[in-house]
């Protein structure tokens, strides 16, 4: 059994994605972290980072209880656990340079330009642009590689695939006010569209509807989720 610790955002959907995909038997955990709740110690011990996803395998190696965080980290370790969607042995050397072009550029970029044309005060218009072109130049390094191609990697469906796909469902909000957001960028629209396509997806979309997550950014929204901006006081409380 999988528990998977989760909040309906981009790393958290890529993991569900591969459970659907591979039918692995999980139990879905709810983290809201617009109340703070990736900051509880009980959470801590499971990911010292404080983010979703993680998960806990009851069934780790040995058979031992294993923990997991970092989504990269989670489908690789699914991924060699079921032998599923990790592409042939060859292609291991494309699949890691991808998955970590995602982990640290596609990824952390897209979310800081959600953030600052979002949620970060005005007067902030370098930042703004820094972040969202910064983004536009991952896309289009994605973009070229997919030219004439269905996969990211190899000739099949992988773990690349599943992380860009959790990344790309947000770029409305990426590319704030774009009709299309994905009209500059044919070859990933393409891309995303078959994937999205897949059965699978509709059941990851589906994971933690029946719970209600808080909606309402307030103080402790803030707080909860951008913690560096309320740094510690001489107590030792924020």
């Amino acid at each position: 059994m999988i528990r998977f610790y989760f909040h309906p955002t981009p790393n958290p959907a890529k993991v569900a994605l591969f459970l659907e995909e591979t039918g692995l038997p999980y139990e879905a955990l709810p983290v809201d972290t617009s109340k703070g709740e990736q900051h509880k110690p009980a959470f801590r011990a499971l990911n010292p980072n404080g983010k979703v996803p993680a998960i806990v395998d009851t069934d780790g190696p040995g058979g031992k209880e294993a923990r997991v965080f970092d989504s990269s980290a989670i489908l690789l370790y699914l991924g060699d656990k079921t032998g599923q969607f990790i592409g042939a042995p060859e292609d291991r050397p494309e699949l890691l340079s991808w998955l970590l072009f995602i982990a640290s550029g596609l990824g952390p970029f897209s979310g800081q330009a959600v953030h600052f044309q979002f949620a970060a005060p005005e007067g902030l218009d370098y930042a703004r642009n820094r972040y969202r072109r910064e983004a536009e130049r991952h896309y289009q390094v994605l973009e070229g590689h997919l030219a004439g191609r269905n996969f990211i990697v190899g000739g099949s469906y992988t773990i690349a695939d599943m992380s860009a796909w959790g990344w790309v469902d947000r770029a409305s909000r990426v590319f704030k006010g774009e009709a299309d957001p994905l009209a500059a960028f044919p070859n990933v629209s393409r891309w995303f569209k078959g994937i999205d396509a897949r059965p699978a997806v509709v059941r990851a979309r589906a994971v933690g509807k029946d719970h209600a997550f808080k909606k309402e950014v307030d103080e402790e929204t803030r707080r909860a989720l951008f913690p560096s901006n309320y740094p510690a006081s001489r107590s030792g409380t924020r």
